[in-house]
C-alpha cells in the first residue's frame, strides 16, 4: 500500500490547526475562540498576537474540514514546487493580506459612520457592546454595523487558502478539478476566477445574516496573485503537463 505523502510544512500546518480546533472545544474555560480570533485594530478586544493566531482558529467542523482539505490538496503541490520556506512565507503573507483588506473595508465603514477610522472616544464602546447607544449619534443600522466591526472576531485560514487557490490556478491553469455538485471535471483557469467573482459579489452585496468575511478571502486572493506574478519561474518544467 502506498503511503500518502504530505510535505512537512503542510503537515505541520494541518497538525497545528487541528490542535487549535480541539483546544477550543476541550478547554472552553479559556475562551480561546475569543482570545485568538482577530478583531478590528481599534477594538478594545484587539491584541497584538491576533493577526497570526486567527489563521489557526475555525468556527466549526465544516469550516476547518474544507480549509484543511484545500490546504492538503493545493498546498502539497505548491510546497513541492516552491519548497517549504517559500511556501510558508506565501501562506502567512496571504493570510496577513486577507486581514489587511478586511480591516481596510471595516475602516472605511467606520469612517462613513463616525468620520474617522478610529473611535477616539466619540462613541461609548462599552455601552455599544451591551447594545446601548445614543440615538442622536447613531441609527440602529449604524449601531449594529459598529458593534459587528468592533466586537465581531474573525477566524479561519480561508484568506491564506484563497491565496493557495489563486496560486494553483495561475501555475496549473489546465489542471482539472472535481467540484462538488458539478458532474464533470473543470479546469482550474475557469472555476477559480468564477469562485473569486462570487466572493466579490457576496462581499459587495453584504446580505443580512452573512457572517463570512468575503473581503478577507479576496485579500488573500489578491496578495496570492501578486506574489505568484513576482515569483513565477518561467523555466520550471516539472508540471508542464498542466501548463
Amino acid at each position: 500500500m502506498n503511503n500518502i505523502y504530505i510535505p512537512p510544512v503542510v503537515k505541520n500546518l494541518l497538525i497545528i490547526n487541528v490542535l487549535f480546533f480541539a483546544a477550543t472545544y476541550l478547554l472552553t474555560g479559556l475562551h480561546l475562540d475569543d482570545i485568538l480570533a482577530v478583531y478590528y485594530f481599534d477594538s478594545p478586544k484587539f491584541e497584538i498576537w491576533q493577526p497570526i493566531s486567527y489563521m489557526f482558529m475555525h468556527g466549526g467542523i465544516a469550516h476547518i474540514f474544507f480549509n484543511m482539505f484545500a490546504l492538503y490538496s493545493f498546498g502539497s503541490i505548491l510546497e513541492s514546487r516552491w519548497g517549504g520556506k517559500k511556501f510558508i512565507v506565501f501562506y502567512f503573507i496571504t493570510g496577513l493580506g486577507a486581514l489587511a483588506l478586511q480591516w481596510a473595508v471595516q475602516a472605511y465603514e467606520v469612517h462613513q459612520i463616525i468620520g474617522s477610522a478610529t473611535n477616539n472616544g466619540k462613541i461609548d464602546l462599552q455601552a455599544l457592546f451591551q447594545g446601548e447607544f445614543n440615538t442622536s449619534q447613531l441609527s440602529m443600522a449604524q449601531a449594529v454595523t459598529l458593534q459587528s466591526i468592533y466586537f465581531g472576531g474573525m477566524v479561519g485560514a480561508s484568506g491564506a487558502i484563497f491565496g493557495l487557490l489563486v496560486a494553483f490556478g495561475m501555475l496549473y491553469p489546465n489542471a482539472e478539478l472535481l467540484i462538488m455538485f458539478i458532474p464533470v471535471p473543470v479546469k482550474a483557469k475557469y472555476i477559480i476566477p468564477i469562485y473569486i467573482l462570487v466572493e466579490l459579489s457576496l462581499g459587495v452585496a453584504q446580505f443580512e445574516g452573512d457572517s463570512i468575511a468575503h473581503y478577507a478571502h479576496l485579500g488573500g486572493a489578491l496578495i496570492g496573485f501578486i506574489l505568484v506574478k513576482l515569483w513565477k519561474d518561467k523555466n520550471d518544467t516539472f508540471y508542464t503537463l498542466y501548463e
